[in-house]
């Protein structure tokens, strides 16, 4: 889960007006240095079974932190992660290692949705009542059955902290962050003895831009990592896919405004807004995405050239308001609303505002008190019983008692400023890019994107365009969309993806 870039850069100017703090807030998170000496939690070893597609699965979990160190070999953090590996499974069984996005996001959002062994039981996945109690359920859709499983938590995420001579320099960053992960996973792979098993990342949002660069960290070289680890993997799944960010070429406005259009059009479709006139969500998608890519954007390139005639500009906005519902005059002179804007015009007539994070959830539009994410009815409605269920079986199945919080996302890292530059990449590349030159220098790599038609932050037609302009090797390519938002494996398609992911390992070891 977490945020998409453009949320994320929202956000860091908004940090930046708060710069007066950085000196506070870097000296209440001090590091331990290295004179002091560095003591790591013990890991915590349990054992359980749970049933998954008709078998019995006896696994031990293991939760625990993993030392990193710097090129002198000084202690710099202690990366915190949760494995589940099948008993007496074999040595070459596949391993997938999770993570969600941000940045600032732990892992808990896959672990606890879809993932992991165990899950979140919520009322109603959509709407859902936010307090408590919430359940907590064995998984039926988790990938135990076919992968191993490690959920990592970024540095300053999760009970993952900085310690030793580590300053948050060296890990807040694009590359920072992908060369922390990419050593830990080295570290994982020696302590288990797991070098020869098949090996997948699985990112969502943020993390969708850090498992396209993983590989670049995990097979290192001179000019990047300065070291050769030599760790290829089998597969990479993308969820709420966020290819594009501060320093990429990104879209043009008008690019930027007909690929929001798909989504917005989906979630008037689920609201039964505009005549579906017997049209699929799939069917409708494709329709309102050829009009986006072409008639509309065409027509918004002439707008901002000052070519666009009266009736032309008419003919549109009458299309825009047959895909979404909203008048033709909501959409002149301009033809472009913000996703913000339309969430909150949708259902205005009801008094109601839709999720931009999943436009099927709603809230009041009274009282709306601006904040991003308490105050997105999908983020609002399904965050707490997240991490409810989550602490409940920290404490009852995993054994884990610590004195810290668990950081489920820790934004206040950005007051420390995310460094978005990169190194060794060509000026305006997007994440996007990173994972065709990974699929070019390993062609049995198989790749897996997944959206949720309803999500407006990280939408299923940005994804699809930042693929195609980084010309991502659609032969190794899978895109599955699904009747959901960010989270996309909430509202019954969790089953669905788990087994398109299921699909994409048993394809890799034919």
């Amino acid at each position: 889960m977490g945020t998409e870039v453009g949320f994320v850069g929202r956000l860091a100017r908004f940090c930046g007006a708060l710069a007066g703090l950085l000196l506070a807030a870097a000296a209440l998170a001090a590091p331990v240095r290295a004179e002091e000496g560095v003591a790591l939690t013990p890991p915590v070893v349990t054992r359980h079974e749970t049933a998954i597609r008709g078998q019995r699965i006896a696994y031990t979990a293991t939760a625990g932190e993993t030392l990193l160190r710097n090129g002198r070999g000084e202690p710099t953090a202690a990366l915190y992660s949760f494995a589940y590996i099948k008993d007496g499974g074999a040595a070459d069984r596949p391993v997938m290692f999770v993570f969600n996005g941000g940045p600032g996001s732990s892992s808990v959002w896959l672990h606890m949705g879809v993932v992991g062994p165990r899950r979140v039981q919520l009322d109603r996945e959509v709407n859902p009542s936010n307090v408590p109690p919430f359940g907590l359920v064995d998984n039926p859709d988790s990938l135990l059955d076919v992968a191993d499983l490690v959920f990592i938590d970024p540095v300053g995420t999760g009970f993952s902290r900085i310690l030793g001579v580590g300053k948050p320099e060296d890990f807040y960053g694009v590359d920072e962050d992908a060369e922390s992960v990419a050593q830990f996973i080295e570290l994982w792979l020696t302590q288990n003895r797991r070098w020869n098993s098949p090996k997948y990342l699985m990112g969502e949002s943020y993390g969708s831009a850090r498992a396209a660069l993983l590989p670049r960290a995990l097979m290192g070289g001179p000019t990047y990592a300065g070291v050769m680890r030599g760790i290829t993997v089998n597969g990479i799944i993308l969820l709420g896919s966020s290819l594009n960010g501060p320093g990429t070429a990104g879209q043009s406005p008008a690019l930027g405004a007909a690929l929001n259009l798909p989504a917005m059009a989906a979630t008037a479709w689920h609201h039964q807004r505009i005549d579906r006139a017997g049209r699929t969500i799939e069917a409708f998608d494709a329709e309102v995405s050829r009009f986006a890519t072409t008639d509309y954007v065409a027509a918004l390139d002439k707008a901002a050239a000052g070519t666009l005639d009266d009736a032309e500009r008419g003919r549109i906005a009458a299309r825009l308001s047959a895909y979404t519902g909203l008048s033709a005059g909501a959409w002149l002179p301009g033809l472009i609303l913000s996703p913000k804007v339309f969430s909150q015009q949708l259902l205005a007539s009801d008094g109601l505002t839709v999720g931009l994070y999943d436009g099927r959830y709603t809230l009041p539009q009274a009282g709306d008190g601006g904040e991003p994410v308490a105050d997105d009815p999908a983020m609002g409605r399904y965050v707490p019983g997240f991490i409810a269920a989550f602490h409940q079986m920290l404490d009852q199945d995993l054994k884990v008692r610590l004195d810290r919080p668990y950081g489920a996302i820790v934004w206040r890292n950005l007051l420390f400023g995310w460094n978005w530059k990169r190194t060794g990449a060509p000026e305006g590349q997007s994440f996007a890019g990173d994972l065709a030159t990974a699929m070019r220098r390993n062609g049995d790599l198989r790749v897996l994107v997944a959206s949720g038609y309803f999500d407006m932050v990280t939408t299923p037609a940005a994804a699809r365009d930042a693929l195609e302009k980084a010309r991502v090797p659609t032969d190794r390519l899978t895109i599955r969309n699904y009747e959901s938002g960010h989270m996309l494996y909430l509202g019954d398609t969790a089953a669905a993806f788990s087994d398109d992911v299921r699909t994409l390992i048993r394809d890799g070891r034919r």
